[in-house]
C-alpha cells in the first residue's frame, strides 16, 4: 500500500520515506523505540504511525507462511498431535501441538514457557496411543543453560502427571537419554546446528520434537536497530530451515519467544487477549508461525495440597484450526497443568 493512502500527517509520511521503510508490514517489524531512531519522529508520531499500520494489517491479516504449503494443511486435518501432558490443555489445543508445523510459545520471564517445553520433551517419548510420538526431543538453548535439574524432577513425577499411562511403561522409558541438548551462542552456530546435527538425529529416528529456547535472544543481540532489514532476512532463513525440517521429518517445532511492550491494545492484534505485551520480532516472524500461544503470569496464587503456584494463563493468539481461547494453569512439581475451580 502507498503511504499516501494512509491517513497520516505528511510530515510523518516524509519521515517514513527517508527511513526507507517501503511497506506497512516493514513498519510493524520494527519496535517503537527503533522507529523513533530511524525516523526522528516523536513518541506520539510513532504511535500514530503504528496505529495506522496495525489498522491496515488487520484489514489484510497475514497468512502464516507454513500454511502456503498444501502438505501442511493436510497434516492439520489429519489430526496427528503431540500431547502437552494435560487433558484440559490438550482440549484447548484440540489434542496438542500439530505435527509438521512451527508453534510459537511467547511470554514474559517466569511465565512457564520453559516448563511447558520440558514437559513436551517427555510427552513426545510416549507411544502414539498415549498421544506421544514414540521418539526423543532435541532442545536448543540460545541464552540460558539447560535446566537439567528441573527435567530430572519432571521425570521423577511422571507417574503423577500421566495417570493415564501404566506405571510399568513410565518406569521402562529412559527419558533423560532421549533429550538431546544443543547450545547455540550465535546465529552461525545455530545455523550449523539446524543444517548438520539436527537433521542427523531426525533422519535416524532419534528425535521427533525440536525446541528452540529462545528464538528472540540471538536476533535481538546480534543486530542494531538500523540493521532491521538484514535481521528480517536472517529471520526468514532461520524459519525456512525450521519449516524444511518440520516438513521433511513430520516433526513439530516449538519456538519459545520473548515479549515486548506495545503502544496500544486491540482485540484484533496478534498478541494475547488481555495484555500490554506482544511477542518479539514483529510481523516478519509472525508470518512464519502456524500457531502462536501466549503464557502469562497472573497476580494470583493457587494452592493444591501442600503445593502453591502463581496462576498462569495459556492462550491461543492465532491458529488456523483453533478458537481464540485460553485456560488457567499452574506449575506444580509434576509439571504444567490446567487449574480447575477446586484449585482456586
Amino acid at each position: 500500500m502507498n503511504w499516501d493512502q494512509l491517513e497520516l500527517n505528511p510530515r510523518i509520511t516524509a519521515a517514513v520515506r527517508r527511513a526507507k521503510l517501503k511497506s506497512v508490514r516493514e513498519v510493524l517489524c520494527v519496535s517503537g523505540p527503533d522507529l523513533q531512531r530511524l525516523t526522528g519522529l516523536s513518541c506520539s508520531d510513532v504511535q500514530q504511525l503504528l496505529t495506522a499500520a496495525a489498522t491496515t494489517c488487520r484489514r489484510h491479516p497475514p497468512i502464516p507462511a507454513i500454511l502456503l504449503h498444501r502438505g501442511e494443511c493436510r497434516r492439520l486435518e489429519s489430526g496427528l498431535r503431540l500431547s502437552v501432558g494435560c487433558p484440559l490443555l490438550d482440549e484447548l489445543l484440540r489434542g496438542g501441538l500439530p505435527v509438521g508445523g512451527v508453534t510459537e510459545l511467547s511470554g514474559e520471564s517466569g511465565a512457564g514457557k520453559t516448563q511447558l517445553a520440558l514437559q513436551l520433551c517427555l510427552s513426545v517419548q510416549y507411544p502414539t496411543q498415549y498421544r506421544g510420538l514414540n521418539s526423543g526431543a532435541v532442545y536448543i538453548c540460545t541464552e540460558d543453560s539447560f535446566p537439567i535439574r528441573r527435567l530430572q524432577q519432571l521425570i521423577r513425577q511422571q507417574s503423577c502427571l500421566r495417570s493415564d499411562v501404566p506405571p510399568s511403561l513410565i518406569s521402562s522409558l529412559p527419558f533423560s537419554d532421549h533429550v538431546y541438548i544443543e547450545h547455540a551462542a550465535d546465529l552461525d552456530s545455530l545455523q550449523v546446528c539446524l543444517s548438520r546435527r539436527i537433521p542427523l538425529l531426525l533422519a535416524r529416528g532419534l528425535v521427533r520434537l525440536l525446541v528452540v529456547d529462545s528464538v528472540a535472544a540471538l536476533f535481538r543481540s546480534e543486530f542494531q536497530s538500523e540493521d532491521w532489514l538484514e535481521r528480517n532476512k536472517q529471520l526468514l532463513t532461520f524459519s525456512s530451515a525450521l519449516h524444511h525440517l518440520s516438513q521433511e521429518f513430520t516433526t513439530p517445532v516449538l519456538c519459545i519467544n520473548q515479549v515486548t511492550d506495545v503502544f496500544n491494545r486491540s482485540d484484533d492484534s496478534l498478541g494475547p487477549l488481555s495484555s500490554n505485551m506482544s511477542p518479539a520480532l514483529g510481523l516478519a516472524w509472525a508470518n512464519q508461525v502456524m500457531v502462536r500461544l501466549i503464557m502469562q503470569r497472573l497476580q494470583k496464587t493457587v494452592a493444591r495440597g501442600n503445593q502453591s503456584s502463581t496462576l498462569r494463563r495459556l492462550e491461543v493468539a492465532f491458529a488456523p484450526h483453533l478458537a481464540r481461547d485460553g485456560r488457567d494453569a499452574a506449575v506444580w512439581k509434576e509439571g504444567v497443568r490446567a487449574v480447575t475451580s477446586s484449585d482456586k
